[in-house]
This record gives C-alpha cells, structure tokens and sequence, in this order.
C-alpha cells in the first residue's frame, strides 16, 4: 500500500495543500486568502481557526478523507535549531504560538497536529528557514553584542541536495556542496557531509543583495543613514528587507523584465543585475573557502535559475571552482512529503523538538 502524505503550506495570503501517494502528487490547492479577510486578525495566532477551516472546507471538496500515513508542514520561526525531521509536540506548539517572529508558517504544525490526530497518525515539519548548523567560528562578527544569524531556504537547498546526490549515485551525507538559492531573497549555503556549516542570512541584512533584499551594506555609511533623522526605523527595516536591492535600484523585482533590458543593450539594467550576480559569486567563492577548497558541486536553484542570463554569468565567474549545476525552481511541497516519506521509511532519522 503507498504511504499517503498530507503537506500544508501557510503563507502571507495563502495555504497551499497536497497530497502526496509516495512521490505521486496526486492533488494539489492553493487557497487564496483575501487582505480584506486577513484584516480582520491583529495577530496570526488569531488566523488558527480561519485556516482551519479552509484547509478541511478544501480536503471536504475535492472528496478526501482524513486517511493518511502522515502529515507534513511547513516549519515556522522556532528558535534556532539543526536541520531535519522533527515530530510535533506540545513544545514546538507552544514555542510557535508565542513565537517573536510571526509568519503565517507558525500555524503550521498547529494545523497539521490537529488533522493528525484524527488520521491516526504522526505529524512532522522539516528543514525550517531557522536551520542553525552554523560551525561555531561562522558565528563571531567584530562585536560581541552582535552575533551571525543562520536564516535560510533551508527546506528547497537541502531537498535539491538530496536529490543531486541521489542522481550521481551518492549520498548526501558523503557530499561537499554549495547551494545558490536566487529567490526574492538570495542564500548561498555550504554544506558539508549533511550539515549546513555556513550560509549567509537571506532575511535581512547579509550576503548579495537580491531582488527585493539589501544584503551586506557598508556598516559605517549604514549607521549615518539611520542616524540621518530622513528614515524612521521601520522604513529601515524596509529598505533592509522588501524594498531594497534590484527593485530599489530599478524599481521592480521582475527579474525577465531586467533580463530583457540588460539583453537589449540597456546600461543600467545590466550594470545593476551583473552587480548582484557578481555578489553572489563572490559569496560561493567564500562558502567554498568555508568547505576547504573541496566543493564537489555549486547547484544553483530558485525562481532566477530559470534565467539563462544569470545562471550564464553565475557560470563564467564559478566553472573553475566547481562543477556548475543548474536545477531550476523550488518544490517546497515535494521537499515536505519527500521528507516525510524518509521518515515513514526510515530512511530519515526522526528528532525531537526540545524547546528553548
């Protein structure tokens, strides 16, 4: 009988839903939560029943009955933890519901407990964005108070990783690999025998700039700017991390767009894009120091690999550190139930959340 995987999805203003018969997707949703309805939460602990509820109005539809091997979900914004499978419990409920970072993945778990519970059945989340693996020498900047901080598409460059090594014939574990993820944020990990030892944090304030994200700014011209008394500090936070990078410069993060521009012979558009592709190899290049020199491959990844534009740049300054792989897009909801199904097999080893 094929094992049978429910994964749930939140995002800002949507749920996505699968599932998954083996590595069969055999149904598929994406609901669609309108601001006007959002607007009615202050906070996303108050979202709870109103996903819920769509998600079983949504399994109800389509005729599926709650008769799984597991359910799956996404990760929320838990404290720091390392990489892998974990069971939901009460401790990661808890620490999720009172979590400081809110983000709509924090109901996840909550979500996915419930429908497990009346499956019959275990509940997991995997990989969260918070995957902290970090060597302890990749964590000290110039300032005590100030510490690196491991946030990343941990789910999407550890599944890509898996499946690179399972079509060379290897296992992931036995592999020295850099990631490049180009999404709206950019993260560019290395992974090192099945653990991330280093990565740049994708979410505000590190590494290449991206098309919606500022990356690493010069410190002391940074703190004239917040000083400057132009910016209030959400309007910082802002410029850091949603209206910094290629839509700051050029006013859009549709990257095809600036493609066309920068192929057609437009200056700016090619200067400014060649800017952050240049970024990003230069942040392989350091992931690749933090592997010793020994990457067996640079898989590059994310919505921008579909570019072969800037997978073609990425290349020209990257072919002679490493073989360059390019896997295009991001499977989130295939990265959770192929997670899930290790675990169901075996295959992966189930943790246990501990907590703060």
């Amino acid at each position: 009988m094929d094992e049978r995987i429910l994964v749930i999805n939140p995002g800002s203003t949507s749920t996505k839903l699968a599932v998954y018969e083996e590595e069969r997707q055999v149904w598929r949703e994406s609901l669609y939560h309108p601001a006007g309805e959002l607007s009615a939460f202050h906070r996303i602990q108050e979202q709870y029943d109103y996903r819920c509820r769509h998600v079983r109005g949504a399994l109800q539809r389509a005729g599926i009955a709650l008769c799984f091997d597991a359910v799956v979900a996404r990760g929320g914004l838990t404290h720091p933890i390392p990489g892998g499978v974990y069971r939901v419990n009460e401790r990661v409920k808890r620490d999720l519901w009172n979590a400081t970072m809110e983000h709509a993945a924090n109901l996840a778990v909550w979500i996915a407990d419930e429908l497990a519970a009346e499956a019959d059945c275990p509940a997991f989340f995997a990989d969260p964005a918070v995957t902290d693996e970090l060597r302890e020498e990749a964590r000290l900047t110039g300032l005590p108070e100030l510490s690196r901080v491991s946030v990343f598409h941990a789910l999407n460059s550890r599944a890509v990783s898996r499946r690179y090594a399972a079509r060379i014939g290897r296992r992931y574990e036995d592999l020295r690999l850099v990631v490049v993820h180009l999404g709206g944020g950019i993260s560019v990990s290395a992974h090192c025998c099945g653990q991330v030892v280093d990565v740049n944090n994708a979410l505000d304030g590190e590494g290449p700039f991206s098309p919606e994200r500022a990356g690493t700014l010069p410190a002391g011209q940074l703190v004239d700017l917040c000083f400057s008394g132009k910016y209030t500090r959400q309007e910082l936070r802002r410029m850091l991390c949603g209206r910094g990078g290629l839509v700051a410069h050029l006013g859009t993060t549709d990257v095809p767009t600036i493609v066309r521009w920068a192929s057609a012979g437009d200056k700016k558009h090619r200067r400014v894009l060649d800017a952050m592709l240049y970024a990003v190899a230069k942040q392989v290049g350091a992931m690749h120091v933090a592997l010793y020199g020994q990457t067996d491959a640079i898989l590059v990844t994310g919505g921008m690999a579909h570019s072969d534009y800037c997978t073609g740049r990425l290349s020209e300054w990257l072919r002679h550190v490493a073989p360059v792989v390019v896997w295009p897009g991001e499977d989130e909801m295939g990265a959770l139930a192929m997670n899930a199904l290790g675990a169901l097999r075996g295959e992966l080893p189930v943790r246990d959340y501990e907590g703060v």
